[in-house]
């Protein structure tokens, strides 16, 4: 049987790549279970500290759901279509919108229904010249399934993204980049040197912080300032204990590129703990303890 998700890893990025070219990538219920089995595994795998997600072929990165599949489902009735369909897309979507470790598309050709979904929950994208985009769902009489009528809102505006999904037009890349769907568009032949190097831009900083950001951003988006600013306060906390905090702090006040291992430590040596404080404490202007806020 054909690998229905390839994968590829090499420096700490690894490449998906959706296997149906056949099918222009078509979402069928097997490739996505295999999809969110692989996200489990490179979650807790160390060597992997990226993801780049792409499709097979010159022609897709991906056409959406297997409509022949979703229409049998749907033939069973609601609850098998909400099970089978909804659910699984919507707990893809939002797997990728919440991973902790960055994920980056090469949209590399149609980017349709799904495979626009996709697109608008990863936390980065870069488009080839040569892809195109659509939320055709009104045209088979349904709304978005897989997230569609609450990201790209989000994304674009509700008038610019209501737009798209009640006409089912397509647009391309130059549009998307204006609705915020991707961060860059670049010749073909450019996509994935593009993707990785947006990845070891990222990948220079510490796997701590970069999980902490992205949490912090997905958990936040949605709520206001407020809870938003708790989660943040709450990620940073989080990063207190760590030993990458420590060396990003020391690296700074040495002027040295920062070595980080990624692991949970405190300090435990008080004149380690002095220097640092004492070194930060000769920017202070006054004499009054430092507060955060």
């Amino acid at each position: 049987m054909t690998d229905l998700v390839l994968g590829e890893t090499h420096d700490g990025v690894t490449v998906l790549t959706l296997n149906r070219p056949e099918k222009l990538n078509a979402l069928n219920y097997a490739l996505i279970d295999r999809l969110l089995a692989i996200l489990d595994d490179i979650e807790v795998d160390d060597g992997v500290r990226a993801v780049i997600l792409t499709g097979a072929g010159e022609r897709a990165f991906s056409a959406g759901g297997d409509i022949r599949e979703f229409a049998a489902s749907v033939a069973l009735g609601v609850d098998v279509a909400m099970r089978d369909f909804v659910m699984r897309g919507q707990r893809l979507t939002a797997r990728l919108e919440a991973f902790r470790k960055p994920i980056i598309a090469a949209v590399n050709g149609i980017a349709f229904g799904g495979g626009c979904e996709i697109t608008e929950a990863v936390p980065l994208a870069i488009a080839s010249d040569r892809a195109l985009f659509a939320k055709p769902e009104i045209n088979l009489a349904m709304p978005p399934t897989f997230g569609g009528t609450q990201r790209l809102p989000r994304l674009a505006g509700r008038k610019r993204a209501l737009e798209l999904l009640l006409t089912g037009d397509w647009f391309p890349p130059p549009r998307a980049l204006e609705l915020g769907l991707v961060n860059e568009v670049v010749p073909h032949a450019k996509l994935m040197p593009a993707a990785i190097a947006l990845a070891k831009r990222i990948l220079r900083h510490s796997d701590l912080a970069i999980a902490s950001i992205l949490t912090a951003v997905a958990k936040g988006l949605d709520q206001s300032i407020a809870d938003g600013l708790l989660v943040e306060a709450g990620q940073f906390a989080g990063m207190v204990p760590t030993a990458d905090l420590r060396e990003g702090l020391d690296a700074w006040i040495e002027r040295r590129e920062p070595r980080y291992d990624g692991s949970w430590t405190h300090i435990s040596r008080p004149d380690e703990a002095r220097r640092a404080s004492l070194a930060l404490d000769q920017g202070a202007t006054t004499k009054r303890p430092f507060m955060l806020g």
